[in-house]
């Protein structure tokens, strides 16, 4: 069958909006005028339910550590049971797109949904703290696929164009008929990054109620509900292309050099930065072995992907344009802010204001009302004008100084103050949570949108894990610093042995309970200091991400649209496309 080429190349600055659509037959992959609003619907709202679930599964458990740490009699498993869903998030990120590309994105995401669902029982179960850290570890690896499939399969079935206002000024139009529907990804990228927003926010918040009210156990029970439904609404309603691949030839085609190379980078360095300064001293052999071979598997991951791979889990090409090299440093930076400041906000209101986890769960409400008003905000603005670049800007500059205004925070600060920084840091991140995907899209060819969205997505989630593994080990660093001045402080053997490394986190709910209010005030003293250095290191990477702003060039997003054939057959077509 001859298959109509697209008008112009993605990101083409000579693209003509005048000429009539050209469409794909339908043979080739369904489309959109072929749905009803009712499907439509009903997609988006089981693949906003995904998000919901993989977000609030990273965030739930931060306010609940020191229960969950209680109750199993763990409290060096403190650190692991967050880092745990971290690492199985980052590591497989990019495996989950490559095994849709041959077997197609809905067999895929329903196999990520299955995993996440069985994980759930794991944790909820849990009878000591390996095995929840395993369960953890299985359940951020399907969480991991879950977002990667959801920005996939927006990416594949809506257009990146925004709606021309000539189009809405003359809806007669048959351009208008056909193509309304597809022209709303940065809408529905928008309004999904509100629903992430809510959903990491709103996590301490519920995990706090949940344990608070029945048990730490069913901030995992709730997953199975929520998961089912999605599940059986996506059976039913995502009509997407399906290569029908057969098992071997699909597993021949996987690129196992680089599948190996990216777990053993993507587990090596997180677990040797885990482990410095907490479990083994930074210049031991283990830690030393893993960060150097680590670091080393690096290239032998760009070899393999550059001689080897039939069907690249990372496209080199992408990498060789300055402005998508600066958009992953971007969104580095981001998200590493972003999960940070969820993570460890709730460990200094608790440490210096003596809330409860529930508490501790509501006083992030300020981030995440103005970042999830701002999200909604960029995707409307985005949508109608098409512009990026300006927000992504002001969005990193924003950042950087809400995330700096940190530093101030102490032992006494204000509840203004605590609100008042929060909004600026949320206004910030609401602003760069999928613009920067958007001007990367717009910069790729229609065969590479998956492969660069989906490290897109690696490079966020290795972020978020760097993130809080480096944030653990700054925090659990610094209270062993802070030592020598709790015993000046006269505060008893018996405290100070509870706050020491990685026990800190686990026992700050003990700060509470310190009855001399001097000794008191020195413990929280000494949380406030510690945490402190997190905010330094956030400072630093928001710099980064502020200056790689003079990277990122303007494209003109394609106002042509082709839903992307999957499976073996389908790479080799969207590779001869533009």
């Amino acid at each position: 069958m001859n298959q109509t080429e697209p008008l112009s190349q993605v990101g083409d600055p000579t693209l003509d909006m005048g000429e009539p659509l050209q469409m794909m037959p339908i043979e080739e992959a369904p489309t959109m005028e072929g749905r009803s609003n009712l499907r439509v619907f009903l997609v988006m709202m089981a693949l906003a339910l995904v998000l919901f679930c993989s977000a609030l599964d990273s965030s739930i458990v931060s306010t609940v550590l020191p229960t969950i740490s209680s109750d199993l009699r763990s409290a060096a498993g403190y650190v692991w049971i967050g880092s745990a869903y971290m690492l199985g998030y980052a590591a497989a990120s990019t495996v989950w797109a490559n095994l849709s590309d041959i077997w197609g994105r809905k067999p895929i995401l329903l196999s990520a949904l299955v995993l996440f669902f069985g994980s759930s029982i794991i944790c909820a179960t849990a009878v000591n703290m390996p095995m929840l850290i395993a369960g953890r570890a299985i359940l951020g690896t399907a969480g991991g696929g879950m977002l990667q499939m959801v920005n996939i399969i927006i990416s594949d079935i809506f257009s990146v164009s925004p709606m021309p206002l000539v189009h809405l000024a003359f809806p007669s139009s048959s351009r208008m008929l056909i193509d309304f529907k597809n022209r709303r990804r940065s809408l529905f990228l928008g309004l999904l990054e509100i629903v992430w927003t809510i959903a990491g926010a709103l996590g301490p918040i519920l995990g706090g109620a949940l344990t608070q009210s029945l048990s730490w156990r069913w901030i995992f029970w709730i997953n199975l509900p929520l998961t089912g439904f999605a599940f059986l609404v996506l059976v039913l309603f995502l009509d997407v292309h399906n290569p029908r691949t057969s098992p071997m030839v699909g597993l021949r085609s996987i690129d196992w050099g680089g599948t190996i190379c990216v777990l053993g980078i993507a587990l090596m360095l997180l677990i040797g930065l885990n482990f410095g300064g907490v479990t083994f001293a930074w210049n031991s052999a283990q830690v030393i072995c893993l960060l150097v071979f680590g670091v080393v598997t690096l290239p032998l991951f760009i070899y393999c992907e550059a001689r080897f791979a039939r069907m690249p889990l990372m496209p080199l090409d992408i990498f060789k344009k300055a402005h998508n090299s600066a958009i992953f440093i971007i969104t580095f930076c981001h998200s590493a802010v972003a999960t940070g400041s969820d993570w460890f906000l709730p460990l200094y209101f608790q440490a210096t204001r003596l809330a409860s986890p529930l508490h501790s769960g509501v006083l992030l409400l300020p981030i995440v009302i103005s970042s999830s008003l701002m999200s909604g905000v960029v995707g409307f603005v985005i949508h109608k004008t098409g512009r990026y670049i300006e927000i992504i800007r002001l969005g990193n500059v924003l950042v950087l100084l809400g995330i700096g205004l940190f530093v101030d925070f102490d032992s006494s600060s204000s509840l203004t103050k605590i609100i008042a920084y929060q909004i600026i840091l949320g206004l910030g991140m609401g602003m760069l949570f999928f613009p920067p995907l958007l001007a990367l899209q717009a910069n790729v060819s229609s065969g590479q949108t998956a492969a660069a969205t989906a490290t897109f997505g690696f490079t966020r989630s290795m972020s978020a894990s760097v993130a809080v593994v480096l944030g653990g080990v700054l925090f659990q660093n610094g209270m062993n610093v802070q030592q020598p001045r709790l015993v000046a402080a006269g505060l008893p053997a018996n405290i100070t042995d509870a706050f020491k490394g990685s026990d800190a986190g686990a026992n700050v709910l003990l700060v509470a309970t310190i009855e001399n209010p001097e000794h008191q005030r020195e413990m929280q003293n000494a949380f406030s200091d510690s945490i402190r250095h997190i905010w330094y290191l956030y400072t630093a990477l928001s710099a980064v991400g502020v200056v790689s702003c003079i990277f990122v060039k303007k494209h003109v997003m394609s106002e042509v649209h082709t839903e992307v054939k999957t499976g073996l057959e389908g790479n080799r077509a969207q590779e001869k496309k533009p």
